[in-house]
């Protein structure tokens, strides 16, 4: 049962064998992940379209292999009552079936999300962690849903770079363990089952006052450290930055220079920052060699 469940579970957001190839055609700027999203914006128009025009008999040409597929992308249509209606892909298989308690490679419920999000908007993303077979691991995934009348369009993909709208998904995650446990979040966050480190990306929180590393997913080293007099590669006192920023405004985006865990090389890093309390909360994510 164990092996069916999994490969049902993994049709559901697409998941194809070609994913590798994309992955590899990336560039550092992240640019695959904006042509994805066009593709799959495109994608949902065409669908929406004919949903609109057809109502009800859209479904079987959801369901039909072709029409409604762009490479590794195709539709998958629910209810709102989390009902799985149709499919292009092999998830066709979960037609008919309740996918509202699906968890991601977190635990998290995504489909819940989706749903919850679909009440109170017509269109929106979900950012998810999935398993995928091409790279033998479990990675950051979108999914962009879009309401129409009473059934929910919705395309994923896979995001080939971290971007900073990952980390910012993250980061309000952390915000929200913080606010709501207390300094007993800390060890989530520093921690690899945690929820909060997903290969380059991760969460840290720096005392506003004494400047001391309270957690720090991508090295767990700092915490208990420092970290006012840390610069990075170019000189910048870049937790300073960071500290006056919280201060004054409460929140905001820094830039630096700093090591990526994923590779061990010094890259370009754009991380954003929230206040909590006496803490400064922050993720970010890396945007390719410095020149």
């Amino acid at each position: 049962m164990a092996p069916l469940r999994t490969l049902i579970l993994a049709a559901v957001l697409g998941i194809a064998l070609n994913t590798m190839s994309l992955h590899a055609e990336t560039a550092a700027t992240g640019g695959e992940d904006r042509t994805a999203a066009a593709r799959t914006e495109a994608l949902l128009d065409r669908a929406e379209q004919r949903l609109r025009d057809k109502g009800e008999q859209a479904m079987a040409t959801f369901s039909q292999a072709g029409e409604f597929q762009d490479g590794d992308l195709y539709v998958y249509v629910m209810g709102m009552d989390g009902k799985f209606l149709a499919s292009g892909g092999t998830s066709s298989a979960l037609i008919g079936r309740n996918v509202r308690e699906l968890t991601d490679s977190d635990g998290r419920h995504f489909m819940r999300e989706i749903l919850d999000g679909a009440k109170t908007a017509k269109t929106g993303t979900v950012n998810y962690r999935w398993f995928n077979p091409a790279r033998n691991r479990a990675e950051a995934k979108i999914a962009t849903y879009r309401v129409v009348g009473d059934r929910i369009l919705v395309v994923g993909y896979y995001a080939p770079n971290a971007s900073i709208e990952l980390a910012k998904s993250m980061l309000w995650r952390a915000v929200h363990e913080l606010k709501t446990h207390g300094d007993r979040a800390f060890e989530r966050f520093n921690s690899l089952d945690g929820g909060f480190v997903h290969d380059d990306l991760y969460v840290f929180v720096v005392g506003l006052d004494d400047e001391m590393v309270y957690a720090h997913g991508g090295s767990p080293r700092q915490v208990g450290r420092k970290a006012g007099d840390l610069v990075d590669a170019k000189g910048k006192y870049f937790i300073r930055e960071m500290i006056a920023l919280a201060k004054s405004k409460g929140e905001g985006d820094v830039r630096y220079a700093w090591r990526n865990p994923a590779n061990l090389k010094v890259e370009n890093k754009h991380s954003y920052v929230v206040r909590v309390g006496t803490y400064l909360v922050g993720a970010g994510a890396y945007a390719g060699p410095v020149r």
